[in-house]
C-alpha cells in the first residue's frame, strides 16, 4: 500500500472529464471521487467538477491537496498527472482504497489543517484509515500546523474512528432541510410581512452570481460578521475577509459549477450594510438540492428580525429562479438556538447531526 499525492490540473481536463456525472478517465483522483460518493451520507452530493475544485482550494481560500492510498508497490510520476505507475502497471481508480484531502488556511488560522479522510466501505478495518491519518498528521506538521480538524456524522463510522484515534468532539451541528414542494408558502409570506414591520428602516438588495465590484467591500465586512457564530471549543480564530478574498471564493465556486443567490440588507439612513444571506445550487448537477450557505446580521442591527426577513426574501426569489429545486439544506450549530428558531419557523426539519473533531498534533 502506497500513499501518493494527486491533484487536478486547472483548465486541463481530459475529454469528457468535466462531465457532471463523473470523470471519463480511470485516474487515482477519479478513484478517490468514487470513494467519496460511496461514503456520502444522504443529502446533496458533490459533482466531479465541484470535487476537483475543492481539492485545489477550500471555500475560504484554503490551499488544498489530495492523497490516495493505492494497492501495489512503488509509485512514481509527477504531481498533476492523471495516473501513477505501480510497478509496470498504471494505478487506476480501481486500485484506490482510500485517501485524504487536506486544506491549509492561508489568511488566518495558520495553526490549523482541515482534514477529510475516506476509506472505501469494502476496505475498512484493514488499517488503511489509520495509515492515512498518520500520513495526514505528518503533512500537517510539515506545514507547521498544530491542530487537525475533521467532521463526521454522529451515526457514521467516522465518529468511532475519531474517538479511537484520540480526537476530541469540540462542536456539534445539525443539518436541517426545508422541502420546497410542501412548504407553507402563504404562511411564509405572512411571516415575512410580520417580520418586515420590525425592519422598516432597511432596504434589500440582491444579485445572482458574482458580487458587483462596488459591493465587494460591503460583502467583506458582512462575511466577517460570521465570526460571531458560536464554535464550541473549536480552536479557530476569527477569519479576516477582504474584497480580494471574497472574489477568490466566488471564483472557486464558479470553477466548482456553483451558482449563488445573495441578498443583503442595508440601513436606509446611513447606507451601512447590515446583514446578508446566500443560497447555493449546483448549476450542472442540482439533483433537486440547494444549500443555505451563510446568514448573518451585524451586531448593531440585531433585534429587528432582519435575519428572518433576509432568509424569507431570498428563498422566495430563489424558488422563482430555480423551479427545479426541491429541498434546501442548512447547517446550524446546536449552540446557536436563535438561528435554529428562525429556520424552524420557516419549516426546516432536522435531517441529521454531525460533530467536528479536533486533534492536537
Amino acid at each position: 500500500m502506497q500513499i501518493t499525492r494527486v491533484a487536478p490540473v486547472e483548465n486541463d481536463a481530459e475529454p469528457g472529464e468535466d462531465d457532471p456525472d463523473g470523470p471519463a478517465g480511470r485516474s487515482p483522483l477519479a478513484g478517490l471521487y468514487g470513494i467519496a460518493r460511496a461514503c456520502d451520507h444522504p443529502g446533496p452530493a458533490m459533482s466531479w467538477r465541484h470535487f476537483t475544485a475543492s481539492v485545489l482550494s477550500g471555500s475560504g481560500g484554503e490551499r488544498g491537496e489530495a492523497w490516495v492510498a493505492c494497492d501495489g508497490g512503488r509509485t512514481s510520476g509527477g504531481q498533476g498527472e492523471r495516473s501513477r505507475i505501480i510497478g509496470n502497471q498504471v494505478a487506476g481508480a480501481d486500485q484506490v482504497a482510500g485517501g485524504h484531502i487536506l486544506h491549509f488556511p492561508q489568511d488566518d488560522n495558520t495553526h490549523l489543517a482541515l482534514l477529510r479522510l475516506m476509506t472505501h466501505p469494502d476496505r475498512r478495518r484493514e488499517g488503511i484509515g489509520g495509515a492515512l491519518l498518520d500520513h495526514a498528521i505528518g503533512r500537517a506538521r510539515d506545514e507547521g500546523r498544530r491542530v487537525l480538524i475533521a467532521e463526521a456524522a454522529a451515526d457514521g463510522p467516522g465518529t468511532a474512528f475519531a474517538k479511537a484515534r484520540g480526537f476530541s468532539p469540540v462542536s456539534t451541528e445539525t443539518r436541517l432541510v426545508l422541502d420546497l414542494r410542501t412548504a407553507d408558502w402563504s404562511g411564509l409570506e405572512l411571516l415575512r410581512a410580520r417580520a418586515v414591520r420590525r425592519a422598516t428602516c432597511y432596504s434589500l438588495e440582491r444579485w445572482a452570481g458574482p458580487t458587483p465590484d462596488d459591493l465587494l467591500g460591503d460583502m467583506a465586512g458582512l462575511t466577517e460578521g460570521m465570526n460571531d457564530e458560536p464554535l464550541g471549543d473549536l480552536a479557530m480564530e476569527d477569519q479576516r475577509w477582504s474584497a480580494g478574498r471574497v472574489r477568490a471564493r466566488e471564483e472557486m465556486l464558479a470553477r466548482a459549477g456553483q451558482r449563488t443567490y445573495t441578498m443583503i440588507a442595508r440601513h436606509t439612513a446611513s447606507g451601512e450594510p447590515a446583514g446578508f444571506t446566500q443560497l447555493v445550487v449546483d448549476a450542472e448537477r442540482p439533483e433537486g438540492w440547494a444549500r443555505q450557505s451563510s446568514t448573518t446580521v451585524l451586531a448593531p442591527h440585531r433585534g429587528r428580525r432582519l435575519g428572518l426577513v433576509l432568509k424569507l426574501a431570498n428563498i422566495t426569489w430563489f424558488r422563482a429562479c430555480e423551479p427545479s429545486a426541491e429541498r434546501v439544506i442548512t447547517w446550524i450549530s446546536v449552540a446557536n438556538p436563535h438561528m435554529r428558531a428562525i429556520n424552524e419557523a420557516m419549516g426546516f426539519e432536522v435531517f441529521d447531526t454531525w460533530h467536528q473533531w479536533q486533534l492536537d498534533i
